[in-house]
């Protein structure tokens, strides 16, 4: 049974004053939602919101069990981990050993060899002196939050095992690191926990089942597709949704097509034939290989080509929300013509900070101002006064009135050498104490310094839209027209 709007709750929240900043739906490509026709869900921290502390100690508990029974030394189950040390947009250098935060451009603005931060010095001759190839074996991107334990594990191993005086293989021991906590998924040390107690790991979000209603009830048809196997997805929308809208029987009324095991991002690049998962726990091929859009079934595996002939209708009509920046967003941006939404959990915490940094961001773009014109100045002055000191040095006699000149300006370059270092000096310890802010060791999500992280390139470049959780859209109309801020280039500007 589907219902009808109005309800009285929805229409207050869904088209009352503008959302506050923490709820409002980012654009980076202008999307009209009047001509979306289906709107896919991943599962994981895209409708489950996941207590990020307590899975990041779940994965790190289940990650040292297994590494030291691999023969790394017991000690490492008492060392210290810092969970708040990781976030998204890093990347591991494997040979090396070290984290990196770079910007859009792939210059390395931090780095950390385990938890002991890098000098500049040492950046610029690790990282800058030669291209660095971001996409070859040697690094790993960490765009996910299920991904975070694995630098906390990595980082504080290096710490610990280098002060034992242990031989460390970085490539090595980050490659048994992703393998432990791999299988921990695998073996239920991670999943059996989570089911055990989902109101510990998971925050249900009482607006999920309205948000999805209200789309529903505008004539869109849902569906959900997600790498997690048919069980766990069962149990975990279950909890998401089973205690939602009363006329609904149960989560699956809420989609018009399931799909589970759907081995994200090689489903938008391979041929994976669909089954369908029956009540039983049976597998059942399909005829045409084409899964059937019915409430109440549930399908695994499968290809995009063949969800987009269940579909039945043009890509260009399809909106799909996920987290992952590779797996979810890139992928489904890079092999269709799906529109994209990109969950990004950490949104909240970078609003507050941003305004909490307002006027400190407002200080670094005057001091960028200032330095600029003192340069300048600066440049003016040293001109005429290597003219004057050329003539000297070619024993010609200065006139009393070029050799005060001379004086004045030697006087005026000093001066204002000493006022650009102390602009810089103020702006790095004004940007400094912003990053901390924001992440105490990465500084913001979104930014590296002035430049748009690496994380924040990917985001403008693959997301059209973005926000803090799916329940975001309880606040626009169904109808609504997202538009993106008029992009301008350099030459465009004041």
């Amino acid at each position: 049974m589907q219902l009808t709007l109005p309800l009285p709750e929805l229409a207050q929240l869904s088209f009352g004053a503008a959302p506050s900043p923490s709820h409002r739906v980012y654009c980076n490509r202008s999307l009209r939602l009047d001509q979306i026709e289906w709107v896919g869900f991943d599962m994981d921290y895209t409708l489950a919101i996941y207590d990020q502390r307590e899975m990041d100690r779940l994965s790190i508990e289940a990650t040292l069990a297994k590494l030291t029974q691999r023969g790394y030394p017991e000690s490492l189950q008492t060392a210290s981990y810092r969970t708040d040390f990781p976030i998204r947009g890093l990347l591991v250098d494997r040979k090396l050993g070290n984290v990196l935060k770079m910007d859009r451009y792939k210059y390395v603005k931090r780095a950390y060899h385990g938890l002991t931060e890098l000098t500049k010095e040492e950046r610029r001759h690790t990282y800058h002196t030669r291209r660095l190839r971001a996409d070859s074996a040697r690094y790993h991107w960490v765009d996910t939050l299920y991904a975070l334990s694995e630098v906390a594990v990595y980082a504080a191993a290096i710490d610990h095992l280098e002060r034992l005086g242990v031989e460390v293989d970085p490539d090595r021991l980050f490659g048994d690191v992703r393998e432990c906590i791999d299988l921990s998924h695998q073996d239920g040390s991670i999943l059996d926990h989570i089911l055990a107690d989902l109101p510990r790991y998971v925050q249900r979000d009482p607006l999920l089942a309205r948000t999805l209603h209200q789309l529903r009830s505008a004539g869109k048809k849902l569906f959900l597709l997600t790498n997690s196997h048919g069980p766990y997805s069962d149990r975990m929308m279950s909890f998401l949704l089973g205690e939602g809208l009363p006329q609904y029987r149960g989560w699956r009324g809420y989609f018009d097509l399931v799909v589970c095991a759907s081995r994200k991002p090689r489903f938008f690049t391979g041929d994976a034939e669909f089954e369908e998962l029956l009540p039983d726990g049976t597998r059942r091929a399909l005829p045409n290989g084409i899964p059937r859009v019915e409430r109440g079934r549930m399908y695994l595996g499968g290809n995009i080509e063949s969800l987009q002939t269940a579909l039945g209708t043009t890509p260009d009509r399809v909106l799909y929300v996920g987290d992952h920046i590779y797996g979810d967003v890139l992928r489904a941006k890079k092999e269709s013509a799906w529109r994209t939404m990109m969950v990004v959990q950490e949104m909240s915490d970078e609003l507050v900070a941003h305004g909490e940094v307002e006027h400190s961001l407002a200080r670094l773009d005057s001091l960028e101002d200032l330095r600029l014109r003192l340069l300048e100045e600066l440049r003016d002055h040293q001109v005429v006064l290597k003219a004057l000191e050329r003539k000297r040095a070619a024993k010609k006699e200065l006139t009393p009135t070029e050799d005060a000149e001379r004086v004045r300006h030697r006087h005026a370059v000093d001066r204002l050498k000493q006022r650009v270092r102390l602009a810089e000096r103020e702006h790095d310890e004004l940007e400094r104490g912003v990053d901390r802010r924001f992440h105490r060791y990465w500084g913001s999500l979104f930014k590296a310094g002035g430049e748009v992280s690496s994380f924040g390139a990917q985001v403008e470049t693959y997301a059209c839209l973005y926000t803090s959780r799916v329940s975001n859209l309880l606040r626009y109309s169904p109808m609504h027209f997202f538009t993106s801020p008029r992009d301008r280039m350099p030459h465009e500007l004041p």
